[in-house]
């Protein structure tokens, strides 16, 4: 059986022109959804994400204008094109200066309907079959969606990734952002370039201005040869700075002047040295917020935050869950050279039925947790139930599990110092002053660690 070609919306309220006009699409091997409404398009957008809509202008109810507005606000990269008996040209100019890709008018030529209607395929950026694996090396490969929300992120991606602005990606923890960054890089010009991943909430404040520009040898103690930072080893190619909201405000400014000069300056170094690549920040944060309580350069934002993307979480997009959950079940099969073929309906309604807090990343988990206990073909609703049980025993909010680990940490450094302050304070690379925060933050008293004879 041969593959459907590219989906295309039909709306027409004339039974006779809908069936000529699909008859026309399907014999050029266009699959075509036909609806009579405005209100039947809308709703047949909710379903599934088509690579075009064409549409009448003249309709009961909501005309084609109407309908196109419909559209353009719920999909913006979704390309219409517009139909009529009654079209002139200060129509066709008043719609195509407000978004529409086409206007023909009827009776139409049948060759200039094709030619719009391949002209906007081309343009747009949707994927034909969503739920067959990606080859690797396409450009959004690994990243598995049928939603219309995620199709319309993903159209949007595909649009900026030719140029070379830079993208700001929000979304919270586990929805992947990377993912989503690696494919903006895969449909760039610097595809054939370096992708370099930086977490700046990993990396400690003392260590990452050599990390991100290098250094020279001998510019501090233990810098024994020269090291190139990782803006040199994102040069020509692309740049991810992840959790960019935990970066400290002093990096930060030389972050943006060296964005700005497209130019670093490594530890130690009495030149610079010129990069240059494309930049995309992911963040779990609010850089607004940041920027209000001084955490964040509001200058740094504005030069990071040419296009902002937010992936939706996985509660957002219940649609995507079967399909993300199959394609994890034949990853991790295949991985454990398992023969499991899918999930008992009854574990599908749980999975389904699931509020997914740690989104992707924390159905993944569930879907490997199960596949390595499974001892038959199929996935029962037991495993898939254990596994969603122990994962919502053991997550906890980041800010909760942060403070836990900083007080755990402090406890340790104060017992190892017995409650010497400045001792504890230099193993922590923190100064006086700042560690004191840290004690109080944690109501922490370091006399409670002194020896009893002290």
């Amino acid at each position: 059986m041969s593959t459907p070609g590219p989906l295309i919306l039909l709306v027409d309220d004339d039974p006779d022109i809908l069936k000529l006009v699909a008859m026309r699409l399907h014999a050029a091997g266009y699959a075509v959804e036909a609806v009579d409404s405005g209100a039947l398009a809308l709703a047949a957008l909710a379903r599934s994400r088509p690579r075009l809509v064409i549409t009448d202008l003249k309709m009961d109810g909501m005309d084609g204008m109407a309908l196109f507005e419909a559209v353009h606000n719920a999909a913006p990269t979704l390309p219409v094109i517009i139909l009529t008996a009654h079209g002139n040209i200060p129509d066709a100019v008043a719609a195509t200066q407000r978004g529409v890709f086409g206007f023909l008018p009827k009776p139409f030529d049948q060759q200039a309907l094709l030619e719009q209607v391949a002209q906007a395929i081309k343009l747009s950026a949707g994927n034909n079959n969503p739920l067959a694996p990606s080859a690797p090396g396409e450009w959004r490969d690994g990243i598995v969606a049928v939603s219309a929300v995620m199709e319309d992120l993903l159209s949007r991606a595909r649009l900026v990734a030719r140029s070379d602005v830079s993208v700001l990606i929000y979304g919270a923890s586990g929805t992947g952002k990377e993912l989503l960054a690696r494919a903006i890089h895969r449909a760039s010009a610097r595809a054939a370039g370096p992708f370099v991943a930086v977490n700046c909430a990993a990396i400690p404040e003392p260590l990452m201005e050599s990390e991100l520009f290098g250094h020279r040898k001998g510019a501090f103690t233990g810098a024994a040869h020269d090291h190139k930072g990782l803006l040199q080893h994102a040069d020509g190619g692309t740049l991810l700075l992840d959790e960019i909201g935990d970066m400290p405000v002093a990096m930060q400014a030389k972050l943006l002047r060296a964005l700005q000069e497209r130019q670093v300056r490594p530890v130690g170094a009495s030149q610079s040295v010129a990069v240059t690549m494309r930049v995309i920040c992911a963040t779990h944060q609010s850089l607004e917020e940041g920027i209000a309580n001084g955490q964040f350069r509001e200058d740094l934002y504005y030069r990071l935050n040419v296009v902002a993307l937010t992936i939706p979480s996985l509660a957002e997009r219940p649609e995507d869950i079967l399909p993300l959950a199959t394609y994890f079940l034949r990853q991790v099969a295949r991985h454990y050279h398992k023969k499991i073929s899918s999930f008992a309906p009854e574990a599908l309604e749980l999975l389904v039925s699931a509020q997914w807090p740690g989104n992707v990343r924390q159905l993944q988990n569930v879907v490997e947790q199960t596949v390595a206990l499974a001892t038959n073909s199929i996935i029962p609703a037991s495993l898939v139930r254990s596994a969603l049980d122990d994962r919502s025993r053991g997550l906890i909010p980041l800010d909760e599990a942060r403070r836990a680990f900083e007080l755990d940490y402090l406890v340790s450094v104060l017992k190892i110092t017995q409650g010497n302050v400045a001792q504890a304070a230099k193993l922590a690379q923190r100064n006086r002053t700042e560690f004191y925060r840290l004690l109080e933050r944690h109501q922490l008293v370091p006399g409670m660690f002194k020896p009893e004879d002290q």
